[in-house]
């Protein structure tokens, strides 16, 4: 029986600068997040953390600076492994889908930062390498987004939009208490 194992994507300190980020929808996505991953230590299911090892280094994630730490409430602990990426998507350029063949996990269960990028292209790839992908709507979150014309979408928006577009398609969208509840 292949166990389920949850995706951290992305949890680093560098998103809480809203000064240089804007404004963020689902205030409550790092709670959420931490019910899910005390649920799945608690049941001892796998546990796999990924964050964004910016290749810039003036960005917030670049691995020298403070916010390329994971948050501490939704930090590694033991042996939960960490892929530094460089991309959007946490299979490219790391071992992460071997390691996951290796240990025979098919059903993944992805949440983080931010929702239209990274858990969003992370969670595309998993439904296009034949996982069996959950993402957990209500512990991911996003920023507004704007155009080039000047145009702003709201980041409430972004979010739904890019749920939207996974559901039923490459992922269910479900919320933390429909995961946990089975």
């Amino acid at each position: 029986m292949s166990q389920t194992a949850l995706i951290l994507i992305d949890w680093q300190q560098g998103f809480d600068d809203f000064d240089y980020w804007g404004n963020r929808n689902n205030p409550d996505a790092e709670i959420n997040g931490e019910k899910l991953l005390s649920h799945w230590r608690k049941t001892g299911q796998p546990i796999f953390h990924v964050k964004h090892d910016s290749t810039e280094p003036k960005s917030r994630l670049y691995p020298d600076n403070a916010g390329n730490k994971i948050k501490a409430a939704l930090a590694p602990i033991k042996d939960e492994p960490v892929y530094g990426k460089n991309v959007n998507s946490a299979f490219i350029g790391t071992s992460f889908e071997a390691d996951l063949r290796a240990r025979g996990i098919s059903k993944l269960v992805l949440c983080g930062l931010t929702t239209d990028h990274c858990v969003n292209t992370t969670t595309r790839m998993a439904g296009n390498l034949g996982f069996d992908a959950i993402i957990a709507s209500d512990a991911c979150a996003t920023f507004d987004r704007h155009l080039p014309d000047g145009r702003v979408f709201k980041a409430d928006l972004v979010h739904d939009v890019a749920l939207s577009s996974l559901n039923e398609e490459f992922a269910a969208v479900k919320t933390v208490d429909q995961i946990i509840s089975g």
